[in-house]
């Protein structure tokens, strides 16, 4: 339309198939239908147009929520991937999600993703994650497989189905530092669990990448 303006289809347009028979029939109705166009005669508007828009979308509320986050992912997966092959390493996956799943409902664990060997959870209490992360690492030694675990207390927020905070980032970055076989958790879980009678052996101050200020890390004693 004039002015930069520009119509809308209320209902997308119909396709019709008009069989003309001939090719030089199929010709004469193309420019008898453009003439016809052409011709046509369209009514002024009168008044305005009401413009109708949609009611926006409210925005979900955004949802502070504590939790206790583990991070777990397999040692040396790329070795092992490459020594068994695309095919058994893919069983071996299969078998290792299905074990680590197990311990996670056992311990009412919320998944939250996986990436690649690494799998991210939740729990409401720090006890239960360590509990689940000392479960896993003992079902999937039998399958031949070393994790190591990270855990961090923290916030995040939730939006809808997004889960976002930096307390994911620190959780992913605790397991980094962790030894094969090793249950790695932040100063923040140990403040937590300062009566449960579970054993901590200090292993330090850290820089985790990416992560603001240094972090006393602790290895959970079983």
């Amino acid at each position: 339309m004039g002015d930069g303006r520009k119509v809308y289809w209320t209902l997308a347009p119909q396709a019709k198939t008009i069989r003309c028979g001939t090719e030089q029939h199929a010709k004469d109705y193309a420019k008898a239908a453009i003439a016809r166009r052409r011709n046509h005669r369209y009514e002024p508007l009168t008044g305005s147009i009401a413009a109708r828009r949609r009611p926006a979308k409210r925005g979900a509320q955004l949802e502070r929520t504590l939790a206790t986050i583990l991070f777990v992912d397999i040692v040396a997966s790329t070795e092992k991937a490459a020594r068994l092959g695309d095919s058994r390493w893919t069983k071996v996956m299969n078998h290792y999600y299905a074990a680590v799943r197990k311990e996670l409902k056992t311990s009412r664990g919320k998944e939250v993703v996986t990436t690649g060997d690494g799998l991210l959870a939740t729990f409401k209490a720090p006890a239960a994650g360590i509990s689940c992360a000392a479960a896993m690492r003992e079902a999937v030694r039998t399958l031949g497989l070393e994790i190591r675990v990270g855990l961090h207390a923290g916030e995040y927020e939730v939006s809808g189905a997004d889960m976002i905070g930096l307390a994911f980032h620190i959780g992913a970055r605790v397991a980094a530092k962790a030894r094969a076989g090793e249950i790695l958790v932040s100063s923040a879980v140990k403040e937590l669990m300062s009566q449960s009678g579970t054993g901590f052996k200090d292993r330090g101050v850290h820089q985790l990448r990416g992560v603001p200020k240094r972090w006393r890390l602790y290895r959970v004693e079983h």
